[in-house]
């Protein structure tokens, strides 16, 4: 019977990891719930793209305004191809991390380092950007709360953070019924408007006459441009968490891609020809989006739904980098340049150390800049087209070096995409210069160098430690005599448990108390003789009444005669974390002192409270 064990054994081990598996992909996205949960950045751009586009062509005059579905049919065309660019990064680096992997593996080190650099920031800015713009977008429809952005801006952020911490599966069901009202509606804006000769109502002051401040030329068209690909901010976040998926992976994150894609070039095209159509023009105080929804359902019901909608999607747009960077950050942990506690996943699983870096990085801009927008979008969309421009000009030197079969074509539509981000980054950079984008210059190189202080550091590290070498073999020393010390203060159950746990460990026993007080040192002599444990009793003297001082200089001093000293801890651990103040931090601290001052081996032993 035992020789057969095995054999029935392996195959409940088998079935048993397969179980653990399923339970684990019931915590992970499905296409669907991928698409509500990674690309509400993407899809809530439209509230603000568009009207990047206007405000840029309006310098040349309210006719300029028609350029705008050129420019949209452009932005349109890039967005088809980076599209197709992540499709290909999503089969080729299932792992995710989209840029970063891509650059690691085709360009080296420091383009690596700088690809996650700026996925970090533009991840970062994206929780503020949105948490930001819907807070100051619900303000608009209620004044009252004009002064309250920031309290807003939080009380959504610390929402968020909460829903990521239980998974991100629960996150997309909570975010599925709000995306897809966001996605009617604004489809019913651009099909009702379209069919409409004239808008039903407008809203807003009477923008009187633009005069031109700028002639309408290839500079301009680049600046539209440039301002129009914010449209394009979160495309990368599904290549970027691959492994959220449900298997296969792979193929659901690509499905997602397209119907990514596909909505957004159609909201993006819908709404430039809108705009086009009724000669939209900026007026104050009021989005070019809602102009629109006034100009297709009145200033009914359906209008109030559809900005409320919009605020809401945009407060729920930041949930893409809570599904994208902790993943990166993962990845980043894997490869020794962030602190390895990044890579631990809970068992839903969930990194929530990433989660909770995103929170607490969002939070500081927030409070930075006191959530107000227009402080956070001259450097927001920068960071994302040099992970657009890094990854495609990775593919670019993957498909050189592998050269299967449909290679050529698939390389010139990277290096096709891979010049327009380029292009795109440096206008967009030149242009918002001056109005902070130049953090970016400090931002960016600050995070690579501390990437690589961090790996290097790792590196040394590993080399002290010889971590993956066959250590020599160890040469017991029998001669050695082992004592374990053992911390004495005061009478108490506490200190039973401690002698009883010595009592089972190999060597001299001892107990040691400070003579701090010579009272309370007195009483406890007293009392340790009368209950005689078999253990005896040292009394140190303690002249500078410090029982860390004086017990690693007795600890010490056992060392340097040549002894293996074991010194046991016990501590009392609370039923609740919030009594754990409560109680003396004597245990900790001197753990802390031992650790580090001598050559001891430091053995807790908790002491649970019922």
């Amino acid at each position: 019977m035992t020789k057969t064990e095995p054999h029935h054994t392996e195959p409940r081990i088998a079935d048993r990891r397969v179980r653990q598996m399923q339970r684990a992909d019931k915590f992970r996205l499905t296409a669907v719930g991928g698409l509500a949960a990674l690309s509400l950045d993407a899809l809530s751009s439209v509230a603000y793209g568009p009207e990047a586009i206007v405000l840029v062509l309006v310098a040349a005059g309210a006719a300029a305004v028609s350029w705008t579905l050129p420019v949209a049919c452009a932005i349109a065309a890039l967005l088809l191809v980076l599209v197709l660019s992540y499709r290909q990064v999503i089969a080729v680096h299932p792992d995710g991390g989209g840029a970063y992997a891509v650059a690691k593996k085709q360009l080296g080190r420091p383009a690596a380092l700088l690809a996650a650099a700026s996925l970090v920031v533009d991840y970062v800015l994206t929780v503020a950007v949105s948490l930001a713009a819907g807070a100051a977008s619900l303000a608009s429809a209620f004044p009252a709360l004009a002064d309250e952005l920031l309290p807003m801006t939080l009380i959504g952020l610390a929402a968020l953070t909460v829903i990521n911490l239980i998974g991100v599966a629960e996150s997309a069901r909570v975010l599925m019924g709000p995306a897809l009202l966001f996605v009617l509606l604004i489809g019913g804006v651009i099909v009702v408007g379209l069919l409409r000769p004239e808008p039903a109502a407008l809203i807003g002051g009477d923008p009187g006459p633009i005069t031109p401040v700028e002639a309408l030329g290839i500079v301009l068209l680049l600046k539209a441009f440039a301002a129009g690909c914010s449209s394009l901010t979160g495309v990368e976040a599904i290549a970027n968490a691959v492994p959220a998926f449900r298997s296969p992976a792979v193929r659901r994150a690509q499905h997602t891609e397209v119907a990514l894609g596909v909505l957004l070039g159609a909201m993006l095209l819908g709404l430039a020809v809108l705009i086009r159509a009724h000669h939209v023009t900026p007026r104050q105080d009021v989005t070019i989006l809602a102009q629109l929804a006034a100009g297709a359902f009145g200033t009914g019901w359906l209008f109030y739904l559809t900005n409320l909608a919009v605020t809401a999607v945009l407060l729920l747009a930041a949930n893409t980098s809570f599904g994208g960077l902790p993943v990166l950050l993962a990845l980043l942990a894997k490869d020794h340049r962030v602190p390895s506690l990044f890579a631990l996943r809970s068992e839903r699983p969930v990194f929530r150390y990433g989660v909770s870096a995103l929170a607490l990085l969002a939070g500081l801009v927030l409070l930075a800049v006191d959530a107000e927008t227009h402080r956070l979008l001259p450097v927001f969309a920068i960071g994302v087209f040099i992970g657009f421009t890094i990854s495609q000009t990775g593919l670019v030197l993957h498909w050189w070096r592998v050269r299967e079969r449909g290679w050529l074509p698939r390389a010139l539509l990277n290096g096709f995409g891979a010049t327009l981000t380029a292009v795109a980054g440096v206008v967009l950079l030149a242009e918002k210069f001056t109005e902070g984008a130049w953090l970016l210059l400090l931002i960016i190189p600050a995070l690579v160098t501390l990437f690589f202080r961090i790996e290097n550091y790792y590196g040394e590290v590993a080399r002290q430690l010889r971590l993956r070498a066959i250590p020599p073999r160890p040469h017991p020393a029998p001669e050695a005599k082992e004592l374990v010390v053992v911390p004495v203060v005061t009478m108490s159950e506490v200190t039973y448990r401690a002698l009883e746990a010595a009592l089972r460990m190999r060597g001299e026993i001892v107990a040691v108390a400070a003579d701090i007080d010579p009272a309370t040192t007195k009483r406890l002599s007293a009392q340790w003789k009368e209950w005689d444990p078999g253990v005896p009793l040292a009394v140190l003297p303690c002249p500078h009444r410090s029982l860390v001082s004086t017990l690693v200089g007795y600890v010490r001093k056992q060392t340097d005669a040549g002894l293996g000293v074991t010194v046991l801890l016990a501590h009392v651990e609370a039923r609740h974390w919030w009594q754990r103040p409560l109680h003396n931090p004597r245990g900790p601290v001197l753990t802390a002192a031992l650790r580090v001052r001598t050559e001891a081996v430091i053995a807790t032993l908790a002491v649970r409270l019922a």
